[in-house]
């Protein structure tokens, strides 16, 4: 025979199995109701002695068993039958049909101890069991033509947008991990987001309230603290993350081999002092023009995206003279930013003339001296007021008590005196202190990324508030130095106001691993373009007046849309991790919701220390260091003209 690979002769199979069940069914009211049908004179001695043998059949010697076979003879027609799909059919009304036409199927037999006269039996038995047959057909037959589609099940398209993670807990002692969880088909299954190698670089971002800080900041904090890191922590709204950092350490410190000590850094209530000019440590005139530049890009933000030109490079060149000198002069007893502030602000003349005493910035201020031997006043200004007037705005007491202490030594990851700093900042003066403490940033740049130093952390809150000069420089060489860099930001486009296009694209380009919350706009689009595409069935369907058609097929799609990452709770993360050659992962991408044990956590932060008083500063202190300093460069400077007035 034809199989069901040929439609006609398929159906043919199954008329013939639809024709035996009636059969079954018209023979078995014939014998079962013979004697009913004898009266009325439905019977024929031809079709007795036709019937006689069947009675001997165990098929007929019982009601049930003939029923039961037309039955299921009936269910394996509708089974192999195909109408026309119809998507309206309702599952409920064929439900009460088949069930209706089961019931009236299956009781008709007990119709016999109801009705005593056989002629009324017999009509009220036959029609009753037919209805129920028919009831039957028709509920199967709508139950095998309904249409089966997910085009009103899966609105947004989730369960073809799921794709598996990464399952399991790959740990090292670099590594940081966040338990997740993730739909995979509409199931829920337990994965994992596993930073195994952090110094290729993670960026971490989101909008406000996405849960960067809560979610992973705080968890990377506290586990590279068990793991023996050193750490700067740039804690934007204070004391956010120091808090963290110093029970943290409270908890684990014993885990080091030497317990490093934290220092807090905080320009509006002094903690600790610490110089970033150390002469010690700026042994190049390079050093001297990355500070230079540093501070003044960080003071002039809008510098940052004219870099070179000349009203820009001058007045970086002018602070880069400024600070080599105060470095050279006096094995740099002087070399501190405030120093460097107050000797900026004093008069052209005596400026010059203090500054040609060190051959090596000679170089750097012949421009200013041409133009001002030539009378070229309004270039002068021009070159030389927009760096006194941005660093005349650091000219407070406080700021500069703190700059010209040393207390201790930027080289955080010294494995002899090792250090966890946090530089603290205030959003309300983000823009002053900002500039400062990224002048901290740079020179503890300058020396953690050194080798046979001990592993390090640096993670930066809300990124774009600090101007860090050479970033992707050290994201790309200071991984064979074992420093993990951590960036968080709020937005692709933050990043390209306050670094400029370049450099922000570079920055969202060269780091490996990638954790994002809820953004929009380029940031979704570029993330979602990073995760790629997952192959994803579509289905379709059309409907003409004798047929319903579906197609189904597989095509590549984003597997996480730009308009899922816009539209992301808090704690859910999208992103990819990077890996290492001995330890390769093949489930890269996540997209998941973090799992944080939210009651362990408020109990943790309800058990905290405050952070304790270093200090106890007055305000006859400050303002005492701050007058000492202006007495500095004013003894400098007669210093010096002095002596130059006995050599002449």
């Amino acid at each position: 025979m034809q199989t069901g690979e040929n439609e006609q002769a398929l159906r043919k199979i199954i008329d013939f199995t639809r024709l035996v069940s009636l059969v079954i069914l018209i023979i078995h009211f014939y014998l079962f109701c013979y004697a009913g049908l004898k009266v009325i004179q439905m019977t024929t001695p031809l079709l007795d002695r036709i019937l006689v043998p069947v009675t001997n059949l165990g098929l007929f010697k019982h009601t049930l068993y003939a029923k039961s076979a037309a039955l299921l003879l009936l269910i394996v027609s509708l089974v192999g039958s195909k109408g026309k799909k119809d998507d309206k059919i309702r599952l409920r009304t064929a439900g009460t049909y088949i069930l209706l036409g089961l019931l009236l199927y299956g009781t008709s037999s007990l119709l016999h101890s109801v009705v005593i006269d056989q002629v009324s039996f017999t009509f009220i038995y036959v029609a009753v069991t037919t209805a129920g047959y028919l009831l039957i057909l028709s509920g199967g037959s709508m139950l095998m033509r309904k249409l089966r589609l997910k085009l009103d099940q899966d609105i947004f398209n989730k369960d073809n947008e799921s794709f598996p993670q990464e399952e399991r807990l790959l740990e090292n002692e670099y590594s940081f991990n966040l338990p997740a969880k993730y739909q995979m088909r509409g199931k829920n299954r337990n994965s994992w987001i596993n930073i195994i190698n952090p110094f290729r670089g993670t960026l971490v971002a989101g909008s406000p309230g996405a849960g960067k800080s809560y979610f992973v900041i705080r968890h990377l904090i506290t586990q590279h603290i068990q793991k023996g890191f050193t750490m700067l922590v740039y804690d934007f709204k204070y004391d956010d993350l120091t808090r963290i950092v110093y029970n943290a350490l409270l908890k684990y410190g014993y885990l080091y081999p030497i317990k490093p000590v934290q220092y807090i850094i905080n320009l509006d209530q002094v903690m600790h002092r610490a110089n970033p000019l150390e002469p010690q440590t700026m042994t190049d005139i390079t050093d001297a023009i990355d500070s230079s530049r540093t501070i003044m890009l960080g003071l002039n933000r809008e510098w940052i995206k004219k870099q070179g030109d000349f009203f820009v490079e001058s007045p970086i060149n002018f602070v880069t003279a400024i600070i080599w000198f105060l470095k050279k002069f006096e094995g740099g007893q002087y070399c501190t930013l405030p120093h460097v502030i107050e000797l900026a602000q004093i008069d052209y003349k005596e400026l010059f003339a203090v500054l040609l005493q060190e051959p090596e910035v000679e170089v750097l201020i012949n421009p200013f001296i041409s133009a001002w031997r030539n009378e070229a006043y309004e270039q002068l200004e021009g070159q030389v007021a927009s760096a006194k007037i941005s660093l005349a705005r650091l000219s407070s007491p406080q700021l500069y008590y703190v700059l010209s202490g040393d207390d201790f030594s930027l080289d955080i990851n010294n494995p002899e005196e090792p250090k966890i700093v946090c530089l603290a900042n205030n959003p309300q003066k983000a823009q002053v202190n900002g500039a400062v403490l990224s002048l901290y940033v740079n020179r503890i740049n300058k020396l953690v990324n050194r080798r046979n130093q001990q592993k390090c952390s640096m993670i930066f809150d809300e990124f774009p508030t600090i101007y860090f000069n050479g970033i992707d420089n050290l994201i790309a060489t200071a991984r064979s130095n074992k420093v993990a860099v951590t960036l968080a930001v709020q937005d692709y486009s933050q990043l390209k106001k306050d670094y400029g296009r370049e450099q922000a694209e570079v920055i969202m380009n060269i780091v490996g691993n990638v954790i994002c919350g809820q953004v929009t706009g380029d940031t979704a689009k570029q993330l979602s373009e990073r995760i790629g595409k997952i192959n994803q069935q579509k289905e379709s369907m059309s409907v003409n007046s004798s047929d319903t058609s579906v197609s189904k097929s597989t095509h590549l799609d984003f597997a996480v849309p730009a308009s899922t990452i816009a539209s992301l709770s808090s704690g859910e993360f999208v992103g990819m991790v990077a890996d290492n050659p001995d330890d390769p992962i093949s489930l890269k991408s996540f997209h998941c919701a973090i799992q944080n044990n939210h009651q362990a956590i408020q109990e943790e932060e309800r058990s905290y220390q405050d952070i304790p008083s270093v200090r106890s500063v007055t305000a006859e202190e400050i303002q005492y260091q701050y007058q000492q300093i202006k007495r500095d460069i004013k003894k400098l400077v007669t210093t010096i003209i002095t002596t130059s007035k006995q050599l002449d």
